[in-house]
């Protein structure tokens, strides 16, 4: 189960990497800098130790699609980009993915 939980944190620091891409402007603002790098590193630490004891496929998968989601959502609400039904239907695919990975995943 702690696989599962460093995965889930990796994941939420990919989104943190992610988001805070969009505020550092090409590395020229330090504190969103420091952040990019702080919170990409934080998201590869926690992926590699949760691939101990999780099959890599399975976990690269889930902290893609978690990154993913994650970003996509916040961007929506953060940044007003577009929410219409395709967009949506496409997140809520990844989501059943994720999940579906989690279920079929035997510890």
């Amino acid at each position: 189960m702690i696989g599962w939980l460093l995965l889930f944190l990796a994941g939420c620091a990919e989104i943190v990497f992610a988001l805070s891409l969009k505020y550092n402007e090409g590395f020229s603002k330090l504190w969103p800098s420091v952040v990019t790098g702080v919170s990409g590193a934080a998201s590869f630490y926690l992926l590699m130790l949760a691939i101990r004891s999780l099959p890599l496929g399975t976990a690269y998968a889930v902290w893609t699609g978690m990154g993913a989601v994650g970003v996509a959502i916040i961007g929506i609400f953060l940044f007003k980009e577009s929410a219409d039904w395709a967009r949506l239907s496409s997140i809520l695919l990844i989501i059943i993915g994720i999940v579906g990975l989690k279920l079929t995943h035997v510890e």
